[in-house]
């Protein structure tokens, strides 16, 4: 995984028309969604960011997809999409049906050599795709008939069916079978936008507004339950507010702060939803220089854990983001399989933290972006707590930009970070593992039983197995303490009284928008 996405786009939606009484008779209604940001692309092998890749999951669709709550290594845990269903040939072979029904938006019928072609697509090096490293010399695609597509992997493992199934997105070959990959990377043509899936592309005015239309060539029980999508583009988190304080717009998905939700609260036309969200924060040390030799201080796990004991992380939290917002386990968010029950934590004793610091001149700073207020407000409030306790801790914020290339460059003593959680569990050995220093583990923190956890984990199907050992290796990781781990924020959203049918995907906000109708 060679990107990792900090924060989701806050949308908002508005919904005007109304519904036959009685049964859903068909597409009804439009949805108008208030984004901050435009898509930067809506072709799925060129996306790179959460908002962009929710609207082309409208459009295009996987062969089959994962229960919001399901497990990635559980194969029980898929449900249908283009494939309808799919078994298992041998321990690196699986055999995909695609739907009889499965047609273009042109109305083409989708076929096993676009799902080759799509395979092939995301492997390409020029389009260097965010899933290539998962696919690319990893699974090969076969047409076995015009409906039946073998996927062959190179070697065994567990999450084969997560690979198979939620890093492509399925292509029309004969849309783009006369393009060269480069052209493809700057093509925008309109008619190029032609997928399979529940909306088609209809208008897109570039700075202004994206306009998605229910496909009307899907069967009848496949058909959305809202005719019209127009997504515009806010540029703002405070205009998208002002677009649903104005009753322009009726559904906002994440509502940042506490007092937007009272501003939302105060007007009967909204509920106020909330659920979990798949965001969790920690403040990481620099533990090891380059070569792993341990850094002056922070290297020592003594200290590291009496810093942990002398930070509140629940009052921390709290303070940052108000009522609700959960304190992690470890690198996981509460939506995690796994859960963390069992996993063992450093609790709060400041009498002990002081204790264990005496005797050590702990001086370091904490690097923040200082274009996130709440990062901020955590260093500020953990810089006090460990002065309490006897270390001296300066706050350093810089630009993001400036703050991604420091990460990279090893400059820092400590930072804040954030991360999305991700249904499968492989981006902890990226993120914290000892083969993650070539990636995210910018602390270079290291611990062979870690690693070796990890590694009996991800090797075994049966959650009841991996779990346990899941659980232990999070365990280990917070006794060490390279890192605090010390948000999880739930999640408000305002819901317009007259939209019917609304769940949220914590991991996918806009996935069961097919699903909404209007009363």
């Amino acid at each position: 995984m060679r990107h990792h996405r900090m924060f989701a786009l806050a949308l908002a939606v508005s919904v005007t028309g109304c519904a036959d009484e009685g049964t859903r008779r068909g597409p009804a209604g439009t949805v108008v969604i208030a984004s901050v940001a435009e898509p930067s692309s809506l072709v799925p092998p060129l996306i790179y960011d959460g908002g962009s890749r929710d609207l082309a999951d409208l459009v295009y669709e996987r062969l089959a997809t994962l229960a919001p709550s399901g497990a990635s290594i559980d194969s029980s845990a898929y449900r249908p999409a283009l494939a309808d269903h799919w078994e298992r040939i041998d321990s690196l072979s699986w055999r995909f049906h695609l739907r009889p029904d499965a047609r273009w938006h042109d109305g083409a019928p989708v076929t096993a050599a676009d799902v080759v072609f799509s395979f092939q697509l995301y492997a390409d090096s020029v389009i260097d795709a965010l899933a290539r490293d998962h696919v690319a010399g990893r699974i090969a695609a076969h047409a076995e008939d015009s409906a039946t597509v073998k996927l062959t992997f190179t070697r065994r493992q567990p999450e084969q069916l997560y690979d198979a199934t939620q890093h492509v997105r399925i292509l029309p070959l004969h849309v783009w079978e006369s393009m060269e990959p480069e052209a493809l990377m700057s093509d925008t043509a309109l008619s190029h936008l032609v997928g399979s899936g529940p909306y088609r592309v209809a208008a897109w005015r570039h700075g202004e507004s994206l306009e998605l239309r229910a496909d009307t060539m899907r069967p009848a029980e496949r058909r959305a339950g809202l005719e019209r999508v127009v997504v515009r583009f806010t540029g703002d988190p405070g205009a998208a507010l002002n677009l649903l304080l104005s009753h322009e717009a009726d559904l906002m998905e994440t509502l940042v702060s506490s007092q937007d939700a009272d501003r939302v609260a105060d007007d009967s036309t909204f509920r106020l939803d909330q659920h979990g969200s798949v965001v969790y924060g920690f403040l990481a040390f620099k533990v090891a220089d380059d070569r792993g030799r341990p850094t002056p201080t922070l290297g020592s796990r003594e200290v590291r854990r009496a810093l942990a004991m002398a930070i509140d992380r629940q009052a921390v939290a709290t303070n940052a983001f108000g009522t609700g917002v959960k304190v992690p386990a470890g690198p996981i968010s509460a939506m995690s399989w796994i859960g963390s029950a069992g996993v063992e934590q450093i609790e709060l004793d400041t009498a002990a933290a002081t204790g264990m610091l005496r005797g050590h001149d702990v001086k370091f700073d904490i690097l923040v972006p200082g274009t996130s207020p709440s990062r901020v407000q955590i260093a500020q409030a953990m810089q006090e707590m460990w002065r309490r306790a006897g270390a001296e801790v300066t706050v350093t914020r810089v630009d993001f930009p400036v703050f991604q290339e420091r990460l990279a460059a090893g400059r820092f003593d400590s930072y804040i970070g954030a991360y999305l959680d991700e249904p499968t569990l492989r981006g902890l050995e990226e993120q914290w593992g000892t083969s993650g220093w070539d990636e995210v583990n910018y602390g270079r923190w290291s611990l062979p039983a870690f690693d070796s956890l990890l590694a009996r984990a991800a090797a075994t199907s049966d959650t009841s197995v991996a779990g346990p050992l899941y659980r232990r290796a999070l365990s280990l990781l917070n006794q060490d303490a390279p890192a605090i781990f010390l948000y999880n924020p739930v999640a408000r959203s305002a819901i317009s009284r007259r939209l019917d049918n609304v769940t949220i995907n914590p991991y996918a906000w806009l996935a069961t928008l097919p699903d909404w109708t209007v009363q």
